[in-house]
């Protein structure tokens, strides 16, 4: 493996070396073999679902090497969970080339089931959670995807989800969910240190703000934060346990005063 991390940081020029850990420079080196494999066997490959803050590393790789001929599926639009698609320069990314493999199961309305028992189950059967992409349970009825090279394991053995009783079937068969929903939350701050923009997020005082980052309670681009004054540029995604998830919107705009007007677009 390690060969693998000097030869990605020597094509990165150092970026790998300075900034991201050892767990994070391995992903890096991953992908860099994904995107090469597909360039040398002109053929598309594919990662397993990745979640939230593996795909924000994965973006940032794509910028950092200027990568062409990707994209980011997970099934239906607004996913949570997507896989990573490295194509071939002769070949246009797809959406139907993304080996993933939906089921609908169907079960009586009165017996409530939930994300963590479908996810259960599924790993009864030895199956790893990056096999696993959104599940989407409903009143009845539950949508959820996995990687195609399971799909006959998951058609033959789920008959029960815990002790209720489901009909599965290959594909989609309910209406799928509309993609993330948006709170603005715009106002005016000193700076856009973390513990501000916390501040906004949270409605809480500075002070306060700072109580939770110190508190491990802060996550900036779904890596925990503990800095009051880490810098916060637009794009970047705060989650505050307890308070939610939000992005900030690109236009920031300075006021008479010297203050930032922004706006935080909290998902709902």
């Amino acid at each position: 493996t390690s060969w693998k991390i000097t030869a990605f940081i020597s094509k990165m020029g150092g970026f790998v070396k300075q900034t991201l850990s050892e767990p994070e420079a391995l992903f890096y080196a991953r992908l860099d073999d994904l995107f090469d494999t597909a360039e040398r066997r002109c053929i598309p490959k594919f990662t397993s679902f990745l979640d939230e803050s593996q795909q924000f590393l994965a973006e940032r790789y794509l910028e950092r090497t200027k990568r062409s001929g990707w994209m980011l599926w997970g099934g239906y639009e607004g996913a949570v969970r997507r896989m990573l698609g490295a194509f071939p320069d002769y070949m246009e990314p797809s959406l139907e080339q993304f080996p993933i493999a939906p089921f609908t199961a169907s079960y009586r309305k009165a017996d409530v089931l939930t994300h963590r028992d479908f996810l259960g189950s599924l790993m009864a059967l030895g199956i790893k959670r990056e096999a696993v992409g959104d599940i989407l349970p409903a009143e009845g009825s539950c949508l959820f995807f996995t990687t195609d090279r399971i799909q006959a394991l998951v058609l033959g053995e789920v008959e029960k989800i815990g002790r209720t009783g489901v009909r599965l079937e290959p594909g989609v068969h309910m209406a799928l969910p509309e993609g993330a929903k948006f709170q603005e939350i715009s106002g005016t701050v000193a700076s856009l240190r973390l513990d501000c923009v916390v501040a906004l997020l949270t409605g809480k005082s500075r002070e306060r703000a700072g109580e939770l980052i110190q508190g491990g309670l802060v996550a900036k681009n779904y890596q925990l934060c503990d800095s009051n004054s880490a810098a916060v540029k637009p794009g970047d995604i705060l989650s505050v346990r307890g308070f939610g998830k939000a992005r900030l919107a690109e236009e920031v705009r300075m006021t008479k005063k010297d203050r930032c007007f922004i706006t935080l677009m909290k998902y709902v």
